[in-house]
Order: C-alpha cells, then sequence, then structure tokens
C-alpha cells in the first residue's frame, strides 16, 4: 500500500510529479525534498504539446494564473533549416496527414515544389503569425494547437505555488547525505539537517545524478550514442531588441558539427549549439556559434549522454525526466517526457487504490521504455536524412546512424512514400510524434521514395488555390507579440474557451 511518496528533487520534473499524484490519487501523502544550493536549471525551455495537454487539461491549471505568474510565449511547432529545402515547419497540429475534400490523396503528396502553405499553421508559422483576430474585439482567437517556450524559473516557481497552494504538497528544503536501502530497496534518506526521512515510494528526480535510481540502486545505463552522437552544448542568450520580433516556434538551424536552436522568450532570446565532441573542439564550437550569434553574452558548455536507464521502476524507486533518460534537446521532448511518465504514474496508482503489483510495474517500464526508444528513433531520422551540408560530422551522421526502432518504418516510406496508412501499422501508441511530426519531417526533408503519386492538372489547382487561403489568412493574423500585449492587458478577459476557433474549424476540413 503506498500511503506516502518522496519525491527527491525540486526541479520541473520534481513538482510535477507531486501535482500528478496529488491532484489524481485519493489520500497520499506526498513530499518533496529540495536541495536549494543546486537549485534549477536557469535557462529558457522549449516544449511539445504533451506540456500543454498535462497542465490545463489533466492537472486543469487556469490559463489566467499560468500566463501571469510562468509568462510563456507561444510555441505553434517547429522551424526546420534544414534540408534541401530553404527551410520547412513542424505544426503542432493536422499536418501533411490531413484529407481536404477536392484532393484525392493526403496533403503530403501534393509538397514536392511547396510546403510552406500546406496548412493553415505551416502558414502561420511561415508569415511570424500565432493567432487570428477577432473582428469584434481586435484581440487574439486563441486555439489549443500550441505549446510554450518558458523561462525556466519562472516555470519552476508557478509550479510550486501551484503544488503548495492548490494541492498541498508538502516541500523539505534539506540535502540527501546518505541513502539506505535493503534488498526490498531504499528504506530511508538521511538529510544534512539530520533527520531520516522514509516513504512506502520514492520518485527520483534529481535530474542528471540519478541519485536514486542510477547511483543508489545501480541500475544499468542504455547509451544511444549510435543514434544520437551529439553530446554537448555551448548555450548564451541576449536582450529582446526592438527589431527582433518574438517568433512562434523554436527554430533548428544545421551547423557544421550539429545544430543550433533558438528559443523566444518575450524580453530576451535563448540560443545554443549542439554539437558533438568527436567532431569539434569546446573552443571552435563557442568561435562558430558567437560567429553565427554576435549579439550572445556570456555562454556555458552542457555536456549530456543521450541515452536511458534500462527500467525506471525499480524496487520502490521510480525515475522520472531526466533522473531516467536523456535525449538531446532537438525535439524539445524533455518537459513532455514528465508530463507523460508522471501521468503514467499517477494514474496506475489510483487505477490499482494504491496497491502496486509487479504486474503493474513490468507494464510501467514497458510503457516508459517505449517512450525513450521513439524519441531516439524519431530524432534519428533528422540526422540521417539531412543532406543541407556535406562536413565531416554530416557525413558520418548519414552514413553511420542507426536508426534503430525507425528502420522498419524508413522501408516503408522509402517504397510508399507519405501515405497516412502506415501510422496504423507502424507506430506504438505511446509514441508523441504521430503522423504529423514524421510526415513534416521526412516530407521536409524530401527524403526519396519510390511510387510518388501524380496530381491532375485541376487538382494541382485546387491545391494552389488552398494555399493561397492559408496565406492570405496568416497575412491577417496576429503576431506573438501583438497577442502577447493583448493577454496581459488588464481589459482582457479569460473567458471559457465554447467551441472551436476558425484556425481549429479549418483544420478538421
Amino acid at each position: 500500500m503506498i500511503n506516502k511518496v518522496i519525491v527527491l528533487g525540486g526541479g520541473s520534473a520534481g513538482f510535477m510529479t507531486a501535482m500528478a499524484l496529488k491532484a489524481k490519487v485519493r489520500g497520499i501523502e506526498v513530499v518533496v525534498i529540495r536541495a536549494k544550493e543546486i537549485g534549477v536549471i536557469g535557462v529558457g525551455e522549449s516544449s511539445t504539446f504533451p506540456l500543454t495537454r498535462y497542465l490545463h487539461q489533466y492537472i486543469g491549471v487556469s490559463l489566467k494564473k499560468f500566463y501571469e505568474i510562468a509568462r510563456p510565449t507561444w510555441k505553434l511547432g517547429l522551424k526546420f533549416i534544414w534540408g534541401p529545402r530553404p527551410y520547412f515547419h513542424y505544426p503542432f497540429g493536422p499536418g501533411l496527414e490531413s484529407r481536404v475534400d477536392f484532393l484525392r490523396r493526403n496533403i503530403g503528396q501534393y509538397c514536392d515544389e511547396g510546403i510552406e502553405y500546406a496548412t493553415p499553421l505551416t502558414a502561420m508559422m511561415t508569415h511570424d503569425k500565432a493567432f487570428e483576430r477577432d473582428p469584434k474585439t481586435g484581440g487574439p482567437i486563441l486555439h489549443n494547437f500550441i505549446a510554450y517556450h518558458i523561462d525556466n524559473p519562472k516555470y519552476v516557481a508557478f509550479l510550486e505555488q501551484y503544488a503548495l497552494a492548490a494541492l498541498g504538497v508538502n516541500v523539505m528544503d534539506d540535502t540527501v547525505v546518505e541513502v539506505k536501502q535493503d534488498e526490498k530497496g531504499i528504506t530511508g534518506l538521511i538529510l544534512k539537517s539530520g533527520k531520516t526521512e522514509t516513504a512506502d515510494l520514492y520518485v527520483d528526480c534529481s535530474g542528471f545524478r540519478s541519485e536514486l535510481l542510477g547511483k543508489a540502486l545501480a541500475e544499468p545505463y542504455i547509451s544511444f550514442k549510435s543514434s544520437l552522437i551529439c553530446d554537448r552544448a555551448v548555450t548564451g542568450a541576449w536582450p529582446r531588441g526592438a527589431d527582433e520580433p518574438t517568433k512562434p516556434y523554436t527554430t533548428c538551424e544545421t551547423m557544421d558539427c550539429g545544430w543550433c536552436w533558438q528559443i523566444e522568450h518575450e524580453d530576451w532570446v535563448n540560443r545554443g549549439y549542439v554539437y558533438s565532441s568527436d567532431f569539434i573542439s569546446d573552443e571552435e564550437a563557442e568561435r562558430e556559434f558567437r560567429a553565427k550569434n554576435p549579439k550572445v553574452g556570456p555562454t556555458r558548455i552542457v555536456r549530456f549522454t543521450s541515452g536511458r536507464y534500462r527500467t525506471l521502476w525499480v524496487k520502490n524507486v521510480v525515475a522520472i525526466g531526466n533522473a531516467g533518460g536523456f535525449v538531446e534537446p532537438l525535439e524539445s521532448t524533455g518537459l513532455g517526457a514528465i508530463a507523460v511518465e508522471s501521468g503514467l504514474l499517477a494514474d496506475l496508482l489510483n487505477d490499482t487504490d494504491r496497491q502496486i503489483r509487479p504486474q503493474q510495474v513490468a507494464a510501467f517500464n514497458r510503457a516508459t521504455a517505449s517512450i525513450w526508444d521513439s524519441f531516439r528513433s524519431f530524432i534519428a531520422i533528422h540526422y540521417k536524412y539531412n543532406t543541407r551540408l556535406s562536413t565531416p560530422f554530416w557525413i558520418h551522421c548519414q552514413e553511420k546512424t542507426d536508426l534503430a526502432g525507425a528502420a522498419e518504418l524508413m522501408e516503408f516510406y522509402a517504397e510508399n512514400g507519405p501515405s497516412p496508412l502506415w501510422e496504423k501499422l507502424l507506430l506504438g501508441p505511446l509514441d508523441q510524434f504521430g503522423m504529423t511530426g514524421y510526415l513534416a519531417l521526412l516530407v521536409g526533408q524530401n527524403v526519396p521514395y519510390r511510387h510518388r503519386y501524380v496530381p491532375e492538372d485541376h487538382e494541382l489547382r485546387a491545391w494552389q488555390a488552398h494555399c493561397e487561403r492559408n496565406k492570405q489568412r496568416a497575412l491577417k493574423a496576429m503576431t506573438v507579440d501583438e497577442a502577447l500585449r493583448a493577454v496581459h492587458s488588464p481589459k482582457w478577459e479569460w473567458a471559457a474557451k465554447k467551441g472551436l476557433s476558425p484556425l481549429e474549424l479549418s483544420q478538421l476540413r
């Protein structure tokens, strides 16, 4: 019987897990132990839709309170400066798998020449727009096809406040100096204050340190290096200038030995170069990074290893977030992984009335392994098929990248192209990317396939008219900065959502 849970770590993973447990599991006691001297990441973060769903649907966080404290900006998807096209977009809404009434195939099969206006969302992103205007109020018509760019300290401050005030989570500011254990698992945490804290279940949210799962229980670690060779990032930022509009996407730009992100915040721009130390030194990476970004201020080097622990639930310890696995940040998977993992744990405890049996633990471990392995294979596709540069790094990626679980999928695509049928045949139920992600990436990179569909002339005319309509709607829409001014105005009202926005309706047609 799980009556008390200790969550070790007071960052995003720790508080999100504590919130999920308290919100969904009746009668459970949750204590977060955090070491103030360790602090939080302290950088800008980019999220995906699972975080949005976790916050506002699963937990029920109000938009008003979240926007007041966390101060996010909106992210409609990712912009890739990648592959042979000048750029392409991966939107967080219906994408190239979608059908429209006047075309015989899904729209991914009409994008050989151009992809910018294929959907309303990609058109918005092409023109750096976020929302359509309300003709009555002039404000933004908000839709649900969003994730967030978030300043990590502000985000963690919001989580802490919500966890304590709304959900009754207990927080202890202390440091673990010794972990007691026996053959059944952890028996207690000895703290710097002299106290010993015990629980029925321990959730390791200690980040890369993995104090309980990795260090105390010595669970084996599975490296993803054969698929994801990058292992470092140089990061920096600068204050946003008056001539720098806030963009509604995370930018991913090809570099000589990796890629560069750009994350958008109201008052500053966060940039980082992810690279492989096998191909470039830290000093050389910094020079290339600064040449690309002359406005950047002080920088720091972050070292990481892509991979996961063999199992995330061992004895009476469960690891959530970076304590259980990490993949390089190309698809902003970190916060989404925490959202899904913490939700799985809370749902499992709720459905079993807090009485955990071996079958549930085994199922949890299969599910979380599947999540991390899908991250690995999806990101590997980015490297295997990016033909933009022919540097030694990119030649290595094209020739040597292990596609892992994506090999069968790529064989199917090489034969059939952007057919939507393979979503049912090949994608697992916990794959966070779905057809939208895979087709955005494969069609966007012009990955070749054999059996191409040749549209008739009337279809091409209809397709061009469809793209022009999307373009005109985007040109009339609001920028992120305009929408932010509106929602932070004292006159703005976070009314309950009624029905679908015009953009959402058009995506369903």
